[in-house]
């Protein structure tokens, strides 16, 4: 039996090689849209049925009466999170929060594989101390390169928080049970990716555009009826 030439072992070894890495490069893949907002193909993904979804004592931006509420999940790092927030949020705001018809819940949900994420989140509770979470929050989405502390605290002057009372809660960490609590909350809602929103307790993963929430907000004012 004729022995196979060494030229004929390397293109094994490649084809191996190559097959590997094609797989890997999937399941690469497959991971990265599970964690960070895929899904951005236009549709909504609802869950089979609807999930009792708590606010909490989360900063809220709209009117309390408001017959539609949105609570989303979301981590500072995240640039999903950010994308949302710079793109899509400021169309929720204009067309649906300030009309009155829906009420806006922020809830952290700081991955863990997001290096500044957790004091982040911490911060802006900080900052919410003080009346300013909304103002904080976007001082982070627009810096989301820079989240080191020094930066954070940083923002905080920017704002004209009190510095010293501010510093003293994040290097206390005094905030970080409570954007824990908020990470279990979701975790125990089915959350396991970054940004997620629920919509009237109906689940919408993604940083979906405009056109998706729009059909689901309308959706849900119709129910509210």
């Amino acid at each position: 039996m004729k022995k196979p030439d060494l030229l004929t072992i390397l293109i094994g070894i490649l084809l191996v090689l190559t097959l590997a890495n094609s797989y890997m490069t999937f399941k690469l893949y497959s991971k990265f849209d599970s964690l960070g907002g895929g899904n951005n193909n236009g549709q909504p993904v609802n869950q089979p049925s609807k999930v009792q979804v708590s606010a909490e004592e989360d900063a809220v931006k709209g009117s309390k009466n408001a017959p539609v509420t949105i609570i989303e999940f979301s981590d500072y790092q995240c640039p999903f999170c950010a994308k949302f927030y710079l793109e899509t949020f400021p169309q929720i705001e204009e067309s649906y929060i300030k009309t009155g018809k829906v009420k806006f819940v922020y809830r952290d949900f700081p991955l863990g594989f997001h290096q500044f994420a957790q004091k982040a989140a911490e911060a802006s509770e900080c900052a919410d101390e003080q009346g300013k979470f909304w103002e904080y929050q976007d001082k982070i989405f627009k810096n989301q390169q820079v989240l080191d502390i020094a930066n954070l605290k940083q923002y905080a002057k920017d704002l004209g928080l009190d510095a010293a009372k501010f510093n003293d809660c994040l290097d206390s960490g005094k905030m970080a049970s409570e954007v824990q609590k908020d990470l279990k909350d979701g975790q125990s809602y089915g959350v396991d990716g970054t940004p997620a929103f629920f919509i009237n307790d109906i689940f919408v993963g993604g940083a979906q555009p405009f056109s998706v929430f729009q059909q689901v907000i309308e959706q849900a004012l119709k129910d509210a009826k």
